[in-house]
């Protein structure tokens, strides 16, 4: 029977950067969770955490990696299979900075840019020796990513719903169904109905 202990996002974020302080070189980390958790939020109290602690660190948002309009809505606007499947390009994450940082020490922080539809022209980075990159955005586990450390962030529907703009609604069963389809197990599994009453699952 899992027990949850009382936590904060700032609270969360020390504990991550406690972990990852431990942690030498380049490392990434994954923020998982749907638009509605606002993970790219904590990704950034992660980031200020760990660089206020002399560490070289910084988020990139899965909103940065999304396929071409012509690809992610091929079968309409709101097809939830597309959302879940074609709408983010995790294996250009995994090339770019998975593969990217580990292997040749350099990464990219953002492929195509999703308001205008067209390339991020975002230029490729050197990464400093102790990088950790915060990789933010729903859909992250489950995809072999082979991430360092992990946090998922849980929603009940009710707060789903009330944190997702109306016209988002139509994501909500594809984030659902592919965290049931891929019960990964996280570093750290959070509670984050109301972020600052967070409960952490141990």
């Amino acid at each position: 029977m899992p027990t949850f202990t009382p936590t904060s996002p700032t609270a969360l974020a020390r504990l991550v950067a406690n972990r990852l302080v431990e942690l030498p070189g380049r490392r990434v980390l994954a923020v998982d969770g749907a638009d509605g958790a606002a993970p790219v939020e904590l990704g950034r109290r992660i980031v200020e955490t760990l660089t206020g602690r002399g560490r070289s660190a910084a988020v990139v948002s899965v909103h940065d990696y999304v396929r071409p309009a012509s690809l992610r809505m091929e079968y309409g606007r709101d097809d939830e299979w597309s959302y879940r499947t074609a709408w983010f390009d995790y294996e250009a994450m995994r090339r770019e900075i998975v593969h990217a940082l580990r292997a040749e020490g350099r990464w990219l922080p953002a492929l195509w840019d999703e308001e205008r539809d067209r390339s991020a022209r975002a230029a490729i980075r050197t990464a400093q020796a102790d990088l950790v990159l915060v990789l933010a955005g729903p859909m992250l586990l489950g995809r072999g990513l082979d991430f360092d450390l992990a946090i998922r962030l849980e929603l009940s529907e009710q707060a789903a719903l009330r944190r997702t703009p109306a016209h988002q609604h139509w994501t909500l069963p594809a984030v659902r169904d592919h965290t049931a389809d891929n019960p990964e197990e996280a570093t750290w599994t959070v509670r984050w109905d109301h972020p600052e009453r967070a409960a952490l699952r141990s």
